[in-house]
């Protein structure tokens, strides 16, 4: 992977890490070095009632997330210095977050990788 991209994660996404637990904070931190894509981290840990309100706007499909206990981020592809939603940004930034996993004995879970739906920007604790 790319490790002389020059990304840092931005203050706000440091703040929505908090209380997000530490092995994911760790990958993050680690991914955002090594990517060829920059992105944000746009949701960590979650109230119930932002969750219920994500599942009433067919956001998410369950009120049992993983983002309620801090096991789980929503990373968002940042193209031009703007957010992109584009699929295939999706697929490079889970190759890194695997990876990165991997590297660190962590098992993770990509919601690209979901049955249901794909949720591109997910990646959670398994």
């Amino acid at each position: 992977m790319n490790q002389n991209n020059n990304f840092v994660l931005s203050e706000r996404s440091k703040n929505n890490l908090k209380g997000v637990d530490e092995r994911l904070v760790k990958i993050v931190e680690q991914a955002i070095k090594e990517t060829p894509l920059d992105f944000a981290v746009t949701e960590g840990l979650r109230s119930p009632q932002r969750q219920k309100q994500l599942v009433s706007e067919g956001k998410s499909q369950t009120l049992k997330s993983k983002h309620l206990t801090g096991h789980a981020v929503d990373l968002a592809a940042i193209v031009d210095g703007k957010i992109s939603w584009d699929k295939p940004y999706y697929f490079q930034l889970a190759e890194v977050m695997k990876k990165v996993a991997a590297d660190q004995n962590v098992k993770i879970r990509w919601g690209g990788d979901f049955k249901s739906f794909f949720d591109g920007p997910h990646f959670e604790l398994m």
